[in-house]
């Protein structure tokens, strides 16, 4: 074994030991749907300038889902209650009293220039004479101190960072940035104190959070007179700890809110799905990745024993970077992560294809070098795929916000360890193995000795796939019409957290089987139903917006189940999935894709991806269209759907277009269709095998998963066989299109 393999083997067993290690140290987080967690209910209070209606409360819940995300707590549920009330429901928190702590704080942040002590003002008897524009304050010593009105407020901050000052002594601090008007606004502030002596209470700034200072430093007297501090940023120091200091940013950064909240009731709830429904799903993913693994080893052999070990390699590195990062899994991001299994066999997949490639050219006499060169020439295409996907992921979590940007976490960790799994731990198996004089003599049972039975059947007939490309074009024009006349005919069927609905609770005579009560009501005519349990004798039921026959039959329900059941809450609920979080997710969705243009174009060329774009959209259009026929919901299940098929139909797409760059440098004569044929045909083993190994996977999901994950599942089969068709029929055809253009 040469250098590069022994560094790629103590790489793989490293990884692989860590991981292991992590795994059996560190627990994961599960979601409200598996666990259960803390539920909060805030109520809003009206103040003198503000009344705590709907507006206000919807106000609030956005600023709330904000102090929610850096708490680290991971797929939350936040939504109105009736038009004061803000229910809460964090899953698998340590400390849910410091939590409704900090979400009940108003965080109200402003900066002031201090005139003077109170005592310097008190020159004689009586009460202190209240000046205009003018407050006293006690200071952390008790000191009373009179402010100026408020210079800056929280609206002017850009950010807040706790941090940690081992060499000056300083503990922790919370550095405060300024943005727009606030720079200017500070070093005017720190300029106007400037100008008084050292020692004088003028030379004081005060920092004052929800009427109380927290801090009021000296300005140092390295600054000058109405110059101030510039650069806009500062730091807060004080007898912070370190919870006192993130908490502290954490708030500057959420924002004040619009009114104050009260904490009025705080309990445990069970888990929204039943054990019977998370058990299918289990096995479901069990005989799915099996049957997975069963097709990989007959089509590759020995490569594929080992892509199969590999691939469990992969789900121990994510599964441990998902435990390090804190991240809360929920059965749909389980599903998921199941799936990203199946699709993480694509790497290897290519690497195989390839080294049959060169096996069958005759160029590379032996699996061993057969295979060298299969790593080589396939890395471009696993690189751009998975730096597309990445640039995706890492705008979802910048932009995005709730579950997009826990989404773009999940997607994230899964490409890394997906390119560990393939690059490094794949081949260190594969240097091991092939390298076995057994093997030099039966080089069949490699795997990659042979061409398999796609590739023998192609090279016989080489069908000219391209040589209509405009009718391919002009079945994706008719299916993307039929597909939007559904949504326009049909409507999209929204669920409850875009668009809110109606929560009952009842206190019953006995515990109630969660279980049974979601029969129950499927049976009744609500199969969409939420039910959770709430204490020893609560349930709660959370649907869809329902008539008032609609929710007798819900009682009535209930209430056979129960023996008694007394009806202690009834409320209309609103989107937990918020307007702004909408926006922020569509917003951090369409840059994303304008990322992903700009580099397949700096990769490729500028029609190639455009063509993979255009294609991108074509799939997401068809997706909710079919959705839109079926009357399938539209929820939070169907969007991380939605993301993970964009993510696939890039990936398919990149694959393709590699190939055509890499003919198209060689053949520099022949035409771009032709080049553009022979590379469909060349990628097409690599593009069954590897949507195969994902079928398996999705169609056990759909059959035996039970309800929960159907319409998951089958939005994920849609994906698959659109995307599938789409980086054939729809972005290669549309490529050759535009060059004809040009």
């Amino acid at each position: 074994m040469n250098r590069s393999q022994h560094v790629r083997g103590l790489i793989a067993l490293a990884a692989v030991a860590l991981s292991l290690y992590v795994a059996l140290t560190v627990p994961v987080h599960l979601g409200l749907d598996l666990r259960g967690g803390t539920q909060i209910v805030l109520e809003t209070r009206p103040t003198a300038d503000a009344d705590a209606d709907d507006e206000a409360t919807d106000r609030t819940v956005e600023v709330l889902r904000g102090r929610i995300d850096a708490l680290g707590v991971a797929e939350p549920t936040i939504m109105r209650s009736g038009s004061d009330r803000i229910v809460v429901e964090l899953p698998g928190l340590q400390d849910p009293r410091e939590a409704s702590d900090v979400l009940g704080r108003t965080a109200r942040l402003s900066f002031h220039q201090v005139l003077g002590t109170a005592a310097d003002a008190h020159d004689g008897p009586g009460p202190l004479p209240k000046r205009p524009h003018e407050q006293v304050i006690a200071d952390e010593s008790g000191q009373g101190l009179r402010l100026k009105a408020a210079s800056l407020t929280g609206k002017d901050v850009e950010k807040a960072v706790a941090a940690f000052d081992q060499q000056g002594g300083a503990g922790w601090h919370v550095t405060v940035d300024f943005k727009g008007a606030g720079e200017t606004g500070w070093a005017r502030l720190t300029g106007e104190a400037a100008c008084h002596p050292a020692g004088d209470p003028g030379r004081r700034v005060a920092i004052v959070l929800d009427g109380r200072i927290i801090s009021s430093p000296q300005v140092a007297p390295s600054v000058s007179c109405r110059s101030g501090i510039v650069g806009g940023s500062t730091q807060i120091t004080g007898t912070f700890d370190a919870r006192e200091a993130k908490d502290l940013a954490l708030l500057v950064n959420g924002g004040a809110l619009p009114v104050p909240v009260e904490t009025v009731e705080q309990r445990t709830v069970g888990p929204t799905l039943g054990a019977r429904a998370i058990t299918a799903s289990a096995w479901a993913a069990a005989i799915g990745t099996a049957l997975t693994s069963l097709f990989i080893i007959a089509v590759y052999r020995i490569m594929g024993i080992l892509a199969t070990v590999a691939l469990a390699c992969y789900g121990l590195i994510s599964y441990a970077a998902l435990a390090v990062l804190g991240a809360t899994l929920t059965l749909p991001g389980l599903a998921g992560f199941v799936l990203a299994i199946g699709m993480a066999v694509d790497a290897n997949v290519l690497v195989f294809e390839r080294a049959r490639e060169e096996y069958a050219s005759r160029l590379r006499p032996t699996p061993r070098s057969s295979l060298t060169a299969g790593f080589r020439r396939a890395f471009s295409a696993i690189a751009d795929s998975n730096i597309t996907t990445l640039i995706a992921a890492g705008l979802l979590f910048f932009l995005a916000s709730g579950p997009v940007r826990g989404f773009g976490v999940t997607l994230g960790i899964g490409v890394l360890a997906s390119m560990v799994s393939a690059l490094v731990i794949t081949r260190a198996l594969a240097d091991l193995v092939v390298a076995r004089p057994g093997l030099r003599r039966r080089p069949h049972l490699t795997g990659i000795a042979h061409t398999g039975a796609v590739r023998a059947r192609l090279a016989r007939t080489e069908p000219d796939l391209m040589r209509h490309a405009r009718r391919w074009l002009a079945v994706s024009a008719a299916a993307l019409v039929l597909a939007a006349s559904g949504i326009a005919v049909r409507g999209l069927d929204f669920g409850v957290e875009f668009t809110g609905g109606r929560l009952v609770e009842y206190a019953t005579a006995a515990p109630v089987d969660p279980d049974r009560a979601r029969t129950a009501l499927a049976d009744a005519g609500f199969p969409r139903a939420v039910v959770q349990t709430s204490g020893e004798s609560r349930l709660t039921v959370r649907t869809e917006h329902l008539t008032d026959t609609q929710a007798v039959t819900i009682d009535d329900t209930v209430g056979d189940l129960a023996g008694r059941a007394d009806k202690i809450r009834d409320e209309t609920i609103g989107a937990s999935l918020g307007k702004e979080l909408r926006q922020g997710a569509l917003i951090a969705l369409l840059v994303a894709l304008g990322a992903q243009l700009v580099y397949l174009a700096a990769r490729f060329r500028w029609l190639l991806g455009t063509s993979a774009v255009a294609a991108l959209a074509h799939d997401a259009v068809i997706l909710v269209g079919v959705f839109a026929w079926l009357g399938k919901p539209v929820d939070g299940v169907f969007v991380a759907a939605l993301l993970t098929v964009i993510g696939y139909s890039v990936n398919d797409s990149v694959v393709v277009f590699d190939r055509i760059r890499e003919l198209g440098r060689r053949d520099r004569g022949e035409p771009f269709a032709r080049v553009a044929n022979r590379a469909l045909l060349e990628t097409l083993p690599r593009t069954v095998n590897t949507g195969m190994g994902a079928a398996f996977i999705l169609t056990a999901l759909a059959v035996l998963g039970g309800d929960t994950l159907t319409d998951f599942a089958l939005a994920l089969l849609i994906g698959l066989v659109v995307g599938t068709y789409s980086s054939m029929f729809t972005a290669t055809p549309l490529a050759i299109a535009l060059h004809q253009r040009t």
